[in-house]
């Protein structure tokens, strides 16, 4: 067959063949995410260190006869070693290694090749000049995890948020019967309870956008040992700042061992994790209003709900949400628990161990994506919110004691408790009961008998908007 007319098999095998969920059934999730914790995205993130690097040193470093002797035009030609990265360029890089067995040995070779096609043989040895491979891969990742949270991550969390807040605000004076231990309570809006939702996403998401992604730049045990004894006359403290900051666009850490210590890599974590339990406390809640059927489901005509049941209609994306965020908190927190541990001044546990960051990201995305299109296909059961309301008066015993309290009546509670608990309460019984308190004004009696399970709902509007 021709690629233009595949075989079942060729069209599959990728897809349909994967270890992994997010390199098969959420493939659709792995391929916005590959870009930037793939192998790829890794080895092309290493080449980019090493070239800005050479550009670092070409730009600021003096009295070398190499560096001065250099055109600083030809610069670009240097840049394009990067920039020009391709699928060619990363089997090439995959090829040394497996002579080398070293992943950042063979980037740094790599290097060294296209340079010697640049007719530039002279600036070979000042590639990873002072480095060691940790000085590569940890501004590696701190871009790759800062990029991946501002282009993929971050976004698709906003529209979360916007979808939730946007049933806030349409639903703010839906009045809607509340339940507290699953029993029902003071009434509420469906508009108050969204936002909720998503103000405390909201407020988790800038946490996370608040932390900023570290590197270091200092040799093999954090000394600038080995540079410092080459060019004994630098501030390469101030110069490394530079580097990681100026050329790198990250933030700067002055203090290691040999390894970057992943301390912002694990309250990046810490902090999705935390996103995602707010999200799954959404998703349950979610559930449980679809089964009250204050949340009915829009039907696809094409879908099927159950194998045997055909009037199933089940809420399978929020379930899905709930249990791709176990999956991705368990390696978020695995990966919070392990990163910060790192025996004397470096072991190699932390590489295994971030090549996984990826996935904690991707089961998050899966989530994420699945309550939003979940929130796509719900609507509002407005006539079952107002049936429930109307049978529940006994949720009106809280005013009517509160304002037997405002005048002084010490039992106020008790004469409620003894009227309204475990009881269905009729609105007859209730305003009886109004009618007959001798002790407060007309006007507040007035209040109690206006107020109705669909209007005690406080500032419950007003709350939406924050």
């Amino acid at each position: 067959m021709t690629k233009e007319n595949p075989t079942i098999a060729e069209d599959i095998s990728a897809k349909h063949f994967a270890l992994g969920p997010l390199d098969g059934r959420y493939s659709q999730i792995g391929e916005k995410l590959s870009p930037y914790f793939s192998e790829y995205a890794l080895v092309k993130n290493r080449v980019k260190v090493e070239v800005y690097w050479l550009k670092f040193l070409l730009e600021n470093i003096k009295g070398s006869d190499i560096l001065d002797a250099f055109d600083i035009t030809r610069l670009p030609e240097i840049m394009a070693i990067y920039n020009d990265f391709s699928e060619s360029s990363y089997l090439r890089v995959k090829e040394i290694e497996a002579v080398t067995n070293h992943d950042v040995k063979s980037v740094e070779l790599f290097i060294a090749e296209e340079l010697k096609k640049l007719n530039m043989e002279s600036l070979v040895s000042f590639v990873h000049i002072g480095c060691t491979s940790e000085d590569i891969n940890n501004p590696s990742y701190a871009n790759m995890i800062a990029t991946a949270i501002a282009e993929v991550w971050a976004p698709t969390a906003e529209q979360l948020i916007d979808k939730i807040y946007e049933i806030a605000v349409e639903h703010a004076d839906t009045p809607m019967l509340a339940h507290t231990h699953g029993q029902p309570a003071t009434p509420t809006t469906v508009g108050k309870e969204m936002a909720v939702y998503a103000y405390r996403l909201k407020k988790s998401l800038e946490n996370i956008k608040a932390i900023k992604p570290c590197a270091k730049f200092n040799g093999a045990t954090g000394n600038y040992a080995a540079i410092s004894v080459a060019f004994p006359n630098e501030d390469w403290p101030t110069l490394a700042k530079r580097f990681i900051e100026e050329y790198l666009n990250l933030e700067f850490n002055p203090l290691t061992t040999q390894i970057e210590s992943h301390d912002y890599i694990c309250h990046i974590l810490d902090g999705i994790r935390h996103f995602n339990n707010v999200l799954r406390d959404f998703d349950l809640d979610m559930w449980l209003y679809i089964s009250m059927e204050y949340f009915k489901q829009i039907a696809v005509k094409s879908e099927v709900g159950s194998s045997t049941m055909p009037h199933k209609v089940n809420p399978i994306r929020f379930e899905n949400s709930e249990a791709n965020i176990k999956i991705g908190n368990g390696i978020c927190a695995v990966l919070s628990d392990e990163l910060p541990r790192s025996r004397m001044q470096r072991d190699l546990s932390d590489s295994s161990l971030q090549r996984n960051i990826g996935l904690a990201f991707g089961y998050s995305l899966q989530a994420i994506e699945q309550t939003i299109g979940g929130l796509k296909k719900v609507a509002v059961n407005t006539d079952k919110i107002s049936s429930d309301l109307d049978s529940r008066w006994e949720v009106l015993a809280e005013p009517i004691q509160t304002m037997l309290r405002k005048y002084g009546i010490p039992d106020a509670y008790n004469q409620l408790k003894e009227l309204t608990r475990g009881k269905n309460i009729s609105k007859e019984a209730i305003q009886e009961f109004i009618k007959s308190l001798s002790v407060i004004s007309e006007e507040d009696k007035s209040t109690l008998l206006d107020l109705t399970p669909s209007t005690y709902t406080g500032l419950a509007r007003k709350m939406v908007k924050f």
